[in-house]
């Protein structure tokens, strides 16, 4: 593969794992929350979701990461947002999302009906708190990441540009 469209294939994933993480912290949990007749009805549609989110970043973050591979001291900044945004879907998917599923089982019933002070009501507050901040992580990184694609594609216009001006005014 040419080394030109590695820039482009990375803008393209990374900007359609963006607009779905956006779809899905804007519209889709928001609505849920907003539509569904119980707050237990919208976390489960949420919580069914989710998942999604991370193992698609997951599966972005490493793409990236093979396609940065050969030239990873060129590019380290793109190849290091990759692994921190791998990390953060990871960390949400496969260490707090099962720590909430077993909470809710062990609650056994709607989040809601806990009293405010109650520790299982607290600790999924946590837990979620954690969740949300992972998410949030793996989107500041792919940010990061999507920002270094775009200067990598205009990198070679703008060092053709700066190579010219030197040869007219060396000449």
């Amino acid at each position: 593969m040419q080394s030109a469209r590695i820039p482009v294939i990375e803008g393209l994933v990374l900007a359609l794992w963006l607009g779905a993480a956006a779809f899905f912290t804007l519209v889709v949990a928001r609505a849920a929350f907003a539509v569904l007749p119980s707050r237990t009805l919208a976390g489960a549609l949420v919580g069914r979701t989710l998942p999604v989110l991370f193992i698609t970043g997951i599966v972005v973050g490493l793409a990236i990461v093979i396609l940065e591979w050969a030239t990873v001291r060129e590019h380290w900044g793109r190849f290091a947002a990759a692994c921190t945004m791998i990390a953060a879907c990871a960390a949400a998917q496969l260490w707090v999302a099962p720590r909430i599923d077993r909470l809710r089982e062990a609650i056994g019933g709607p989040l809601e009906a806990l009293a405010p002070g109650d520790p299982q009501r607290a600790a999924f507050g946590r837990l979620h708190a954690i969740s949300v901040g992972w998410l949030g992580v793996a989107i500041v990184a792919a940010c990061v990441a999507m920002f270094l694609t775009w200067r990598a594609l205009e990198a070679p216009r703008g060092s053709s540009r700066s190579s010219t001006l030197t040869e007219q005014t060396d000449g």
